[in-house]
């Protein structure tokens, strides 16, 4: 029999199948937006606390004397924005390929470990930009509170 005539296997033409596939891409690609700022090159903590600090303190001098602030100059778009934005869209493709599976009388538990893993990635995001807007705000807080401190000689 000729290979070009042959069909493909039937597990490959389930949308569970995919399902499953795109919902484990969700959840790596989530992982992966976590993991990947750790590998930039940053100077230490102390000297970013203070960086921000001193900004935050020659923005208000600026505002209180009535300046122009200061140019803010764009950065590049780095992969991790764009991860931010992939990772639930494929989460979202794989809900909607798991629902397509369920409607398509396929079999249940392809569909459900699909549904599953894609909810667990859209869950593990939304529980990472949580997380890091209240660090921020606790380290914004700490910064404004303690801005005199920090100043004084």
């Amino acid at each position: 029999m000729n290979s070009m005539n042959q069909r493909p296997p039937q597990l490959l033409r389930s949308w569970g199948v995919w399902a499953v596939s795109m919902a484990a891409l969700a959840l790596g690609l989530v992982f992966l937006q976590i993991a990947l700022p750790s590998f930039d090159a940053k100077p230490s903590t102390a000297t970013q606390i203070g960086e921000i600090a001193g900004e935050i303190k020659r923005a208000a001098w600026r505002s209180f004397f009535g300046l122009s602030q200061a140019e803010v100059e764009p950065e590049a778009p780095k992969l991790v924005h764009y991860l931010a934005i992939i990772a639930p869209i494929a989460a979202i493709a794989a809900l909607i390929l798991s629902l397509v599976s369920r409607l398509s009388h396929e079999n249940w538990r392809l569909g459900a470990y699909g549904a599953s893993m894609a909810t667990a990635a859209l869950i593990f995001q939304f529980v990472w930009w949580l997380a890091l807007l209240i660090i921020g705000f606790l380290l914004l807080a700490s910064i404004l509170e303690n801005i005199g401190d920090i100043f004084s000689w």
